[in-house]
């Protein structure tokens, strides 16, 4: 149970924190998006991200943080097993199986439903 409320706590923090930069300050979503991906992958740089996920689990890694610290953990991982190459294939094998999900889902909403265009 208590693994359960760390993870509610964690996620609803980080959305919190998105709420309020997009309420507070001039910050449109977009921004907000790239700011949180660049931050997560920061953190990870840093060390620092991976305590959170081991903490909070999808409530950490869900969230767009998640997504910055999937990118550079991948990169970082790569780097190790293939040297300078790695900075290029890294990023994209740790992150294909959500981006293609994304498309995917993506496609299939534009099939089922109506623009209001």
């Amino acid at each position: 149970m208590q693994d359960y409320l760390m993870v509610f706590v964690v996620g609803g923090l980080i959305c919190v924190i998105g709420q309020l930069l997009m309420d507070l300050t001039p910050l449109t979503p977009a921004h907000v998006l790239v700011l949180f991906v660049v931050v997560g992958g920061i953190l990870s740089g840093l060390g620092l991200y991976q305590p959170l996920v081991d903490m909070a689990g999808a409530g950490a890694s869900i969230p767009l943080t998640g997504f910055g610290h999937s990118l550079v953990a991948g990169t970082l991982e790569e780097v190790d097993k293939l040297g300078f190459l790695g900075i290029f294939t890294g990023a994209l094998k740790a992150s294909a199986a959500g981006i293609t999900a994304a498309v995917l889902f993506s496609f299939l909403a534009a099939l089922l439903c109506n623009p209001k265009g």
